[in-house]
């Protein structure tokens, strides 16, 4: 895949459902957990020009979490880490949450979230909307707009301030929900709502402190959205392979290459969406 797109170095992560696979197994999320971070240490090991490693964390394992914080980052070497847009319901901004999001805000991590299937307490199969279409059609990028602003409405991103937060697939159906969901939040007083989330300070966050990839259908329309809000500093090429297969990453690579110049006239934005951005984050310049 790599050769075939262009690819200098590819970044290792677990996709949905994770690691913690099995509610209250604890044993069985940390050894599932060690196993695929060793396994992506090993790799980046060997080839440190080719890989990086975010590693997994079973964020529904607080205990576990935190013991794994510092083993990925001193032991492994690893870039940052990987964590679902919710886990078994609890979405990342949840207060049981606070003590990994405080530990990673003290490391000064990156911290890749990734959309997997909405967890919701029920008595039928009436909580899965729409059953009849795969999750990742379309649910995956509602998942990932509840977690985004779970995060800002909980206070986790103004208490975190040295977190750097990946967004993937253009930060999903998060962009155009910015207004609404502040404005609504500060007209009903809601409870528990960070005071600080104005639709200003939400953009000024997410030019300080999160990145956006391309995974996905970004291109032609859906990244135009995301650029109201942010700049080409804060956008990263992705292609989700392995789950997203080759025969649907080299067209969509090409379907980039086609409309990048069409989005980013200015070589230099296209470059530092290609390359530079992502070399400036895992090296962590200022």
């Amino acid at each position: 895949m790599m050769q075939t797109i262009n690819v200098t170095k590819s970044m290792l992560s677990v996709s949905s459902p994770g690691t913690y696979l099995k509610p209250g197994d604890k044993a069985l999320s940390r050894e599932l957990t060690r196993y695929v971070n060793d396994y992506g240490g090993s790799l980046k090991k060997r080839k440190p020009d080719k890989f990086g490693l975010f590693a997994s964390l079973p964020l529904a394992d607080i205990e576990g979490s935190l013991e794994e914080i510092p083993y990925a980052l001193d032991h492994l070497n690893a870039d940052g880490f990987v964590v679902m847009t919710n886990f078994q319901g609890s979405y990342l901004g949840h207060k049981d949450f606070d003590p990994i999001f405080d530990e990673l805000n003290r490391r000064k991590a990156i911290v890749f979230m990734h959309p997997t299937t909405p967890c919701l307490p029920h008595g039928g199969p009436a909580a899965t909307p729409l059953p009849e279409y795969p999750r990742p059609m379309f649910e995956f990028l509602f998942d990932t707009a509840r977690a985004v602003i779970n995060l800002f409405m909980s206070g986790t991103v103004s208490r975190c301030p040295n977190v750097t937060f990946l967004v993937p697939h253009v930060g999903g159906a998060f962009p155009p929900l910015i207004n609404r969901f502040a404005n609504v939040g500060l007209a009903l007083s809601l409870p528990g709502m960070d005071p600080k989330v104005t639709p200003t300070w939400i953009k000024e966050r997410l030019n300080q402190q999160f990145y956006f990839d391309t995974a996905g259908w970004a291109f032609p329309e859906q990244i135009k959205g995301l650029l109201e809000y942010v700049t080409v500093d804060r956008m990263l090429y992705g292609s989700d392979f392995p789950f997203t297969p080759l025969t649907v990453v080299s067209p969509l690579s090409q379907e980039h290459d086609q409309y990048l110049p069409e989005v980013f006239p200015n070589p230099e934005d296209r470059e530092k969406l290609c390359s530079k951005n992502a070399l400036k984050l895992l090296s962590r310049e200022t």
